[in-house]
């Protein structure tokens, strides 16, 4: 099986990240949250799903990680890599956590 997404032992995830994004600097990276989204499933349902995702605008296609056999037998796996910005504020959420709902008028 392919150790595509085995990280090296002796590479770090923040030093992999810095790789990742040369031109930045660690204060920048560390007010990002790297968030991994997983499909695992049959070869043909995680095709179906990323060109779904893709007809949503969720991803580009291109973005996924090419498709690797899973620990499963006859499943597959596809990761995608998002880099989303730390927001510095959580008093646009209400108490439950949720985004308050805009007032009509």
């Amino acid at each position: 099986m392919s150790q595509e997404f085995v990280p090296d032992e002796n590479e770090s995830v923040s030093g992999a990240l810095e790789e990742d994004c040369p031109n930045s600097d660690s204060a920048a990276l560390s007010e990002q949250d790297v968030l991994l989204v997983t499909l695992v499933g049959s070869p043909q349902g995680v095709r179906e799903t990323i060109l779904t995702l893709y007809r949503l605008g969720f991803a580009e296609v291109g973005d996924w990680s090419p498709v690797q056999r899973a620990a499963n037998a006859g499943q597959v796996m596809s990761v995608l890599i998002r880099r989303k910005v730390r927001s510095s504020s959580r008093a646009a959420l209400t108490t439950d956590g949720t985004p308050p709902r805009k007032s009509e008028g």
